[in-house]
C-alpha cells in the first residue's frame, strides 16, 4: 500500500487542467500545476528513514488528482486515464511534535500528466518535479530523465494506468 501512494507521481509533470493556470514549463512542456491543493485529495503518506525509498522519495507526500482524472481513479478505470488527468505529489518535510507528524517545509511539488501522443515514450504521462514547489525551478530537464527517473518505477503498474493511486473513500 505504502509503495502504490507514494509512487503515484514519482516526482511527475502536469499540464493546465480546469481553468488552472499553469506557469513555467520544463523542457518537455510540462506545467506546473496551480491551483492543485483545491484538487481532489488522494491519498497522504509520509516516509521515514524507516521505508526502503527514503534515499530516494524522503517526506509527507499529499497527493491530489484533478477533476478530468477523478472519474476514472474512482471507478479504478477503465484504463488509460483520459487525456488531460493530472496527479500532483506536494511533498514536505516532516516534524514529529507532541506525538503527531506534522507538516514541515516543501521540498517539491513532483507532478505527472496524462497526453498520449504527446508522452508515448513514458506510457502517455509526462513527467516534472519543481524544486521547493517553485514553478520556475523545474527539475526534470527531458524525457530521458523522466524515464529514469520516474516512468521505470510506473512500468510495474501499467496495468493500472501507470499509476499506484487507488480511491478510498
Amino acid at each position: 500500500m505504502l509503495r502504490k501512494l507514494l509512487l503515484t507521481v514519482c516526482l511527475a509533470g502536469i499540464m493546465i487542467s480546469l481553468g488552472a493556470a499553469s506557469t513555467v514549463s520544463g523542457d518537455e512542456g510540462v506545467q506546473f500545476p496551480t491551483g492543485f491543493r483545491n484538487w481532489y485529495g488522494v491519498n497522504t503518506l509520509i516516509v521515514t528513514k524507516d521505508s526502503p525509498l527514503f534515499a530516494q522519495i524522503p517526506g509527507m507526500h499529499m497527493i491530489y488528482v484533478n477533476a478530468k482524472g477523478l472519474e476514472t481513479l474512482k471507478n479504478g478505470g477503465p484504463f488509460p486515464y483520459p487525456d488531460g488527468s493530472v496527479f500532483a505529489d506536494d511533498i514536505h518535510d516532516f516534524l514529529l511534535k507532541d506525538g503527531s507528524y506534522i507538516e514541515g517545509n516543501k521540498q517539491a511539488v513532483g507532478t505527472m500528466v496524462r497526453d498520449a501522443k504527446k508522452y508515448a515514450a513514458t506510457g502517455g504521462w509526462g513527467f516534472q518535479a519543481f524544486a521547493g514547489g517553485d514553478p520556475t525551478k523545474p527539475l526534470i530537464p527531458d524525457t530521458a530523465h523522466a524515464t529514469q527517473t520516474c516512468f521505470t518505477c510506473h512500468i510495474p503498474q501499467k496495468d493500472h494506468g501507470f499509476t499506484f493511486s487507488t480511491y478510498i473513500p
